[in-house]
């Protein structure tokens, strides 16, 4: 997310009430996830673990609970609580805003496109031309939509990331400051659900076609021309290259990719990325023929067994 005017080091800091080490005069142009993050660009950091990731990439500013070694050419904000703070950016810049209509006044609908009864259209959302939006869809604040998109019944575009910090007091929200972006041609079936990105947009590709009942996490890019079945699960910022075939009912986890041509069979469960041009199945998934040998052991195990207590 980029600020609407580039702001100092120091105003940051007295946003958020912390310290800072570097130039008061160093400039601040916007904030992001570290997989999203460029020059000029905020990003946070609350474990150890995750230091060196942060003060080694893109971000010009690192919000971190530990006064470390500055690298040179960044600066550093000292907070006690930087996810806290990093929440507090996000209210600043990009607040909830209402909207008393069904569709906002700052929104943009194109020509020929067709919105049906009881649809919601949220704050600068941008509709292109010959789209068509069934009855009961909601798209919240700042989505951006092509031309000849089709969304069906009951559709959700724009729902918060499912990112939570655990306290003893309970979970807390990461709020959701990016957005939506589908393009040209897509096919959004009945009843699916799209999260908006944290800080950058969740995508979905031109000429793409999504099922009934899928679920897409917060910041996944999904590229051209992929189907997707009914009840598909994937997690956030996951990275779904062009042509990909996913059958109904795959889950697929955080932060893997899936290469270009990949078919993933009905119910496989992905939880590392995967190679292109191949087919995939079972959970784990793994090469379809591979999996199928195995399971063609499997079934031989029973006459085995029989045949070695023979031997015996």
């Amino acid at each position: 997310m980029k600020f609407p005017k580039p702001h100092t080091l120091k105003q940051i800091a007295q946003l958020i009430d912390c310290s800072f080490v570097g130039h008061e005069e160093f400039p601040v142009l916007g904030m992001n996830e570290i997989h999203v993050v460029e020059s000029g660009d905020i990003v946070f950091v609350d474990h150890p673990k995750y230091y060196d990731k942060a003060l080694a990439s893109k971000a010009s500013i690192v919000l971190i609970n530990k006064d470390v070694a500055c690298p040179e050419g960044k600066a550093l904000l000292i907070s006690d609580d930087p996810f806290r703070d990093f929440n507090k950016l996000a209210e600043h810049f990009k607040p909830f805003k209402t909207s008393n209509s069904l569709i906002a006044e700052s929104a943009i609908i194109g020509k020929n496109t067709i919105i049906q009864p009881n649809c919601f259209i949220g704050n600068n959302v941008v509709i292109g031309d010959n789209c068509t939006i069934h009855s009961n869809v909601s798209i919240y604040d700042g989505t951006v939509i092509g031309d000849h998109v089709t969304i069906h019944a009951g559709a959700v575009l724009g729902a918060n990331a499912f990112y939570y910090k655990n306290r003893p007091e309970g979970f807390d929200r990461l709020k959701s400051s990016g957005s939506i972006l589908i393009k040209d041609h897509v096919d959004i079936g009945a009843a699916c659900t799209i999260d908006r990105g944290v800080t950058g947009n969740t995508t979905i590709g031109k000429g793409s076609k999504l099922d009934n009942q899928i679920q897409i996490g917060h910041d996944t890019v999904i590229g051209e021309k992929c189907l997707i079945a009914s009840q598909v699960g994937i997690a956030g910022c996951v990275v779904i290259e062009d042509e990909v075939t996913i059958w109904g009912q795959v889950g697929i986890s955080s932060g893997v990719t899936i290469g270009k041509k990949a078919v993933l069979l009905a119910q496989a469960g992905v939880s590392k990325s995967l190679e292109g041009g191949k087919s995939y199945f079972g959970t784990p998934a793994e090469d379809t023929r591979k999996k199928y040998k195995e399971l063609a052991s499997i079934r031989q195990l029973p006459q085995t067994l029989e045949l070695l207590k023979t031997i015996k």
